[in-house]
C-alpha cells in the first residue's frame, strides 16, 4: 500500500474525529482480526433537516486506492439506492468524485460526505446515474417526494 495513501487517511481519521459534522459516521474498517483497514471507510449520512430525506440515516462506503489523494475514492450507498444520481450498483456519481474533471486532491472526506449529502436533496439531471430515479425526478415530482421518504425510513438512526 501507498505510504502516501495511507499517511493522508491516517491524518483525514484524525481531523475527522476532532472535527465532523453532526450526525455523521466516518470510521475505516476494522477487520475480523482486530486491525484496522484505512482502504476502506464505513459512513453514515443524515439526510438534511427539512427535507424529504430528514430521518434517513444512509449508509456509504468509501472504497479508497493506493492512487489516493491523486484519485477520488469510490462512494457507494447499497445496490438499489433510489436516487437520480446513484448507479443500480450503489456507486455516487458527483462531480468532486470525478477523477477526470473535479476531483482535486486537497477535497476531504468531511467535503466528500457534505457534497454527497447536497447531492440526496439537490440532484444533478444533467447527470443521471439510474433510470428510474431519474424519470421520477423529472416527470413526478409528487411520487419522486414519496419513494424519497419511504427509503428514509428503511435506514433509521441505529443510534
Amino acid at each position: 500500500m501507498s505510504g502516501i495513501a495511507r499517511g493522508r487517511l491516517t491524518e483525514e481519521r484524525k481531523a475527522w474525529r476532532k472535527n465532523h459534522p453532526h450526525g455523521f459516521v466516518a470510521k475505516p474498517e476494522t477487520l475480523p482480526d482486530g486491525t484496522v483497514n484505512l482502504m476502506v471507510w464505513h459512513c453514515i449520512i443524515p439526510g438534511k433537516p427539512g427535507t424529504d430525506w430528514e430521518g434517513g440515516f444512509y449508509p456509504l462506503t468509501l472504497h479508497f486506492s493506493e492512487d489516493y489523494p491523486s484519485k477520488p475514492p469510490k462512494c457507494k450507498f447499497p445496490q438499489g439506492f433510489f436516487h437520480p444520481n446513484v448507479y443500480p450498483s450503489g456507486t455516487v456519481c458527483l462531480s468532486i468524485l470525478n477523477e477526470d474533471s473535479g476531483w482535486r486532491p486537497a477535497i476531504t472526506v468531511k467535503q466528500i460526505l457534505v457534497g454527497i449529502q447536497d447531492l440526496l436533496d439537490q440532484p444533478n439531471p444533467a447527470d443521471p446515474a439510474q433510470t428510474e430515479g431519474y424519470h421520477l425526478f423529472i416527470q413526478d415530482v409528487t411520487e419522486y417526494k414519496k419513494r424519497v421518504r419511504q427509503q428514509a425510513k428503511q435506514y433509521p438512526s441505529l443510534i
